[in-house]
């Protein structure tokens, strides 16, 4: 009898081990922790419901989607659902072509852009209800967005405008875009615009006269260069000859100093002589 109880109190030791082992086991597998560049939206929960006051409507909030951002949290098996939410930031090419300028030339561009989700819940959640299932979607729609605003700048300067000032066109398209992106839950960091192109030779024509400009410059300063360096070999070869006429005529004088010493020195013996 006390053997059979033993058992008994085995089996039942055991039975609370394996319910405790599976219990740490469930609780280690739904305890999630966030990155740094990623967002979870738990879902499960019923939201709130909010009534219009303007027209008595009742409708349900997001308030049942729970946001978590570098954090963990734990799932509630069968209950809630966690979903993930890429927060890294996207290198996303845009390209236009056929954009019609302020001057009616057609022109095309190229740029880059740099785009996230928003770091807010109301930008994850805004995020989330259109890109959750596709998320490699955002690099469409941001190309759609962004192209759509390069037109619409393009065709309110012209093509010198936009050459001479790039990073002012680039703030352009971005405060243009900015609107229908935030809409999405999306963020743009920067935009940059990389290359232009116009149709035709415009491009080249527009840099021929300050092409021949600086051809013009560049004759002048080598004619004065020239001028310049003829200016300092005359000087040269002047100051050269006044010095070999100075040389020649100290030569001279040195010479006059030694005839006059001989003739003194010839005339001093018959003086001797006579007297």
């Amino acid at each position: 009898m006390d053997s059979i109880t033993d058992n008994s109190i085995v089996l039942a030791i055991i039975g609370i081990a394996v319910v405790l082992v599976l219990a740490i086991a469930i609780v280690i597998r739904r305890y999630k922790v966030a990155g740094p560049d990623e967002a979870f939206i738990i879902t499960g929960r019923k939201g709130k419901s909010v009534v219009d006051p303007a027209t008595g409507r009742m409708t349900v909030d997001s308030s049942g989607q729970r946001i978590v951002m570098g954090a963990g949290v734990f799932v509630l098996p069968f209950v809630q659902r966690l979903h993930v939410m890429s927060l890294a930031s996207r290198r996303i090419p845009v390209a236009i072509t056929g954009a019609v300028s302020a001057q009616g030339i057609k022109c095309s561009l190229e740029g880059v852009a740099i785009v996230k989700v928003g770091g807010t819940e109301d930008a994850i959640r805004a995020a989330a209800q259109r890109f959750l299932g596709q998320q490699q979607a955002i690099d469409q729609f941001t190309q759609e967005v962004l192209a759509g605003s390069l037109r619409a700048i393009v065709g309110r300067l012209t093509i010198d405008e936009i050459i001479k000032d790039r990073a002012a066109f680039a703030s352009a398209v971005a405060e243009e875009a900015e609107t229908s992106l935030t809409n999405q839950g999306l963020s743009l960091d920067t935009f940059q615009l990389q290359d232009i192109q116009a149709e035709g030779t415009y491009l080249a024509d527009l840099g021929r006269p300050e092409a021949a400009r600086v051809a013009q410059e560049a004759a002048i300063a080598e004619a004065r260069a020239r001028q310049a360096a003829e200016q300092e070999r005359l000087l040269a070869e002047e100051n050269i000859a006044i010095a070999n006429r100075q040389l020649a005529l100290r030569q001279a004088e040195i010479q006059a100093e030694i005839d006059a010493a001989a003739a003194q020195a010839a005339a001093a013996g018959p003086l001797a002589q006579a007297a």
